[in-house]
């Protein structure tokens, strides 16, 4: 059986249907016989009915793609009618209230394309049990709420498989008489099934050892393909800061004899948390300087610090049910993205997240597929690894350190941790934690999980000249979304301060204060409407909302141009600075058509870069990502309906006008900028090529010789790759004469290194050129490219349909038809890649009648495929306005 609909409409699962389970696994041995096509698997149950389980309840064991050779209760096989196999696993009946059931099964690793449960890949061995993979391993209760301690012996042929990886530490190991041989791990904390792996094959490793701050000595081990092992000693730094980070921030430590990381290149996810052994896509362990960018080397620490926290916030506490999945990921992301922030750029790093939320979380929650960060339903839980959850729980539990302050927010921490130890819980659970350590209410903040959509903030002003006040008045709305027409108020921590018209920052007091108390301030809206009003203010200052983004709403602020210019030179938050910019720029994008964005129209805009780019004393970063011009996905936010071409016509005009207005600017910068020492991904190091590139893509721009002879010159002496690409990717958004013998120069020397093969992929697919979907389409039929791969299908087809709008939106409608073909060839494949690809589909109503009508007939040849996954069958039917919540 696999993960297909065997109905028109699969079923629905309910939050409020959650059950505790009827019965308990206490311990779990697992035997595996390894074999490409037929590898054995023996489970070992030590099972318990639960206190209040009747005697007659049957255990239900999930299962699918499974051969069931044999079933035992203590020692003696099961006759026929004590057990029911059927499409949904096994049921077993008549069971005393403890004792061991024994399984046998066979599957089929080597044909499992899904890549959920079991696989090979690039020859070796590899498990993806998260959300719903382990019943594809074993007949077992697959749900997080059943946790065991699980001992696992590994068999197989010694030499062609030589390393056998399992969670925990290795108890014993031998020879065996047939040329094969054997490891036992054993786990001895308890975990649900979903944090189980298991790795074999030829594998090579590197390893270091990490001391614990109690003296413990810690193996670290990374293992990978043994040509990239010289690839390797970036994902170690990583690993040990991560260790180190954890320790002085969290107070957590590592609890087992060794940490292993294995790197493979077929993964749907980015990375897994398995315990002890985590398991990632090779693009976020893989690095080096003249393979790798700095962003590469920027997502590897922060990936690897995200796994490495899930070991307490997520594996030591898990979640009680799916539906929960936030209550690990959303508060892993914050830790890593805290952690990214200490490592590196605190005000890039904001910046950066700020960004992914408004450009991706926000659409989500302005569309079909919107639903809070606690669902309440799903057809498919693999559908539910959005930025909801992640990146919009992130900022739930980022509200959380603000309102509770840094060592309040610590305190709670750590009463969760030590109240939940060796549990599966759920996000109210984490809430009660901060509540009882801080003694602050949160239950009207408790509505962050509970209810969907963005909220919208307005701001109204009035400063009193004679009284010396100025009055704020914030109200808060939260527009309707699927299944939640009416929103009750949020509690929104909204950090603020005030400045003159100099930019100086003014101290605050609120009215019934003594005394100012400093020039920030918390301010928390918990009604729909709420003034505060501030004494001393000289003269009518400007407002500064949202210090570091201090929550997940939108902002209306009627700030004039000129308050705009102040701010985006003088607030020392690199939010707000960098927020003022892109305002002015989206204003001039979204209020002139593209003819008029000449120089005279856009001299607040000029002016205000031209001191970005002098500001030697700023961050290069900072100033590099003040002047990128506001993504058109961000764009789209503000107008009905989209229009993608206007939108990037708009856009290329603006940035034309800069470019020529800034070139001796640029030049001088770019020149200014030039590196002539080693490589290092520190993050200055980072900045200034960030910079640097920067100034190129505006510098080629304007299409003259003298940018494509730069250009050209820093793709042939470039030293790393960040450079090299930046070069790359400015040529093949151009028209220069050598385009096409550079791209077919890059190709030549990387096409043995996969993941620089795909970011090659990524740069045909992203193209600024009215040919980019036939090259696309061509490239689907390169040695290049392949559909049974997750990181080429991200590569190229994601790639074009979320990356290119005009591309993917051309109004022919054959960007659809295209990719809606592919998506529905995947679906046979990896239903998962298949429904993350559909996405690109979902804010269908959003563009004009011909682009619906396109976008509408694919989603509904999705959704009435035959043989449809539950899948891709849930994210069409949704973004159609099907009621996936009723069954």
């Amino acid at each position: 059986m696999d993960r297909k609909a065997s109905t028109p409409k699969p079923a629905t699962v309910y939050l409020k249907d959650y059950q505790p389970p009827a019965w308990q696994i206490e311990a779990v041995e697992l035997e595996f016989d390894l074999d490409p096509q037929a590898t054995r698997v023996r489970s070992r149950l030590q099972f318990r009915r639960a206190p209040e389980t009747g005697p007659d309840t049957p255990l239900h064991l999930d299962g699918e793609a499974l051969e069931l050779l044999g079933i035992a209760l203590d020692g003696e096989p099961l006759t026929a009618d004590r057990y029911r196999l059927d499409e949904a696993g096994l049921e077993v009946r008549g069971l005393p209230e403890t004792g061991v059931l024994e399984i046998e099964t066979r599957i089929n690793p080597s044909a499992n394309t899904e890549l959920s449960g079991l696989y090979t890949s690039s020859g070796n061995f590899c498990t993806q049990c998260e959300a719903e993979g382990f019943r594809r391993i074993t007949f077992y209760p697959d749900r997080p709420d059943v946790m065991a301690r699980f001992t696992t012996t590994l068999r197989a042929d010694k030499v062609a498989t030589p390393v056998l990886l399992s969670n925990g530490n290795p108890i014993a190991s031998g020879e065996l008489e047939d040329g094969r041989h054997y490891v036992t791990w054993q786990d001895p904390f308890p975990k649900p099934c979903y944090l189980f792996a298991l790795v074999a094959g030829d594998l090579g490793w590197i390893r270091d050892r990490f001391v614990t701050r109690s003296g413990r000595e810690v193996d670290l081990y990374i293992y990978v393909q043994k040509h990239n092992l010289d690839k390797c000693d970036h994902a170690m730094a990583s690993l040990k800061h991560a260790m180190r980070w954890d320790e002085e921030v969290y107070g957590r430590e590592y609890d087992l004899d060794r940490y292993m990381i294995v790197a493979v290149d077929d993964f749907n996810m980015g990375a897994m948390e398995n315990k002890g052994l985590n398991v990632f896509n090779s693009r976020y362990v893989l690095a080096r300087p003249d393979t790798a960018t700095d962003a590469d080397y920027q997502n590897i620490e922060s990936v690897i610090g995200h796994e490495y926290f899930h070991n307490w916030s997520g594996n030591r506490v898990t979640c009680r049910d799916w539906f929960q999945l936030s209550l690990k990921e959303g508060f892993t992301v914050f830790r890593d993205q805290e952690f990214s922030s200490d490592m590196n750029s605190r005000g890039v790093q904001r910046i950066g997240d700020v960004n992914i939320l408004r450009t991706h979380q926000f659409r989500e929650d302005a569309g079909p597929m919107a639903h809070p960060v606690k669902p309440d339903h799903y057809v498919a839980i693999d559908n539910f690894y959005t930025v909801t959850v992640y990146n919009k729980g992130a900022e739930v539990v980022r509200m959380l350190h603000t309102l509770l302050g840094t060592e309040g927010f610590r305190r709670g921490c750590d009463l969760y941790f030590e109240r939940h130890d060796g549990q599966a819980v759920t996000t109210d659970d984490f809430v009660n934690a901060m509540e009882a350590a801080t003694g602050v209410s949160l239950q009207q903040f408790r509505r962050w999980y509970d209810q969907a959509g963005t909220p919208e903030l307005e701001l109204e002003r009035h400063y009193d000249p004679q009284a010396r006040t100025c009055a704020l008045t914030l109200r808060q709305h939260c527009p309707p979304t699927p299944g939640q027409s009416d929103k009750q108020p949020f509690h929104i921590p909204v950090a603020m301060g005030l400045c003159d018209r100099e930019g100086r920052a003014l101290p605050l007091r609120l009215y019934g204060e003594a005394a100012a108390g400093g020039e920030s301030r918390v301010l928390e809206l918990c009604r729909e409407e709420e003034t505060f009003v501030f004494q001393d203010i000289p003269a009518e200052p400007v407002p500064v909302l949202l210090r570091g983004f201090s929550a997940p709403v939108k902002l209306a602020l009627d700030y004039t141009d000129a308050e705009l210019a102040l701010l985006s030179a003088h607030e020392r938050d690199p939010f707000c600075r960098w927020e003022a910019g892109q305002t002015l720029a989206r204003r001039l994008l979204l209020t002139h058509p593209p003819q008029a964005l000449d120089a005279d129209t856009a001299r607040p805009l000029i002016e205000a870069a031209r001191r970005t780019l002098a500001d030697t004393a700023l961050d290069p970063a900072l100033r590099a990502l003040a002047l990128t011009l506001p993504a058109e996905g961000y764009l789209a936010e503000f107008v009905d309906p989209i229009e993608p071409e206007q939108l990037h016509t708009a856009r290329q005009a603006l940035r034309l006008t800069l470019s020529r207005a800034l070139r001796p600017d640029l030049e001088a910068c770019y020149e200014q900028l030039t590196e002539t020492g080693a490589y290092s991904p520190d993050a200055a190091s980072a900045g200034r090529r960030r910079l640097r590139n920067l100034c190129l893509s505006y510098l080629i721009a304007c299409e003259d010789d003298s940018a494509y002879q730069l250009a050209l010159r820093q793709y042939e002496q470039a030293g790393n790759m960040t450079d090299s690409l930046a070069a790359l990717q400015a040529l093949v958004n151009s028209d220069c004469p050598q385009r096409e013998a550079v791209l077919e120069d890059f190709y030549s020397r990387w096409q043995q290194d996969t993941l620089v093969v795909d970011k090659w992929l990524s740069l045909q697919a992203t193209a600024d050129r009215a040919d980019t979907l036939e090259r696309v389409q061509a490239l689907t039929g390169h040695p290049a490219f392949s559909l049974t791969n997750p990181n080429k299908v991200y590569a190229l087809l994601r790639a074009f349909a979320q990356g290119n709008p005009v591309g993917f939106h051309q109004a022919s409608g054959a960007g659809y038809r295209f990719i809606g073909e592919q998506i529905r060839t995947l679906d046979g494949r990896n239903p998962q890649v298949a429904s993350r690809l559909a996405a690109a589909f979902t804010d269908w109503r959003r563009y004009n009648p011909t682009r619906q009508a396109g976008m509408r007939t694919e989603l509904e040849k999705m959704r009435d495929a035959g043989g449809v996954s539950r899948d891709l069958y849930e994210i069409a039917a949704r973004s159609l306005g099907d009621d996936t919540g009723t069954d």
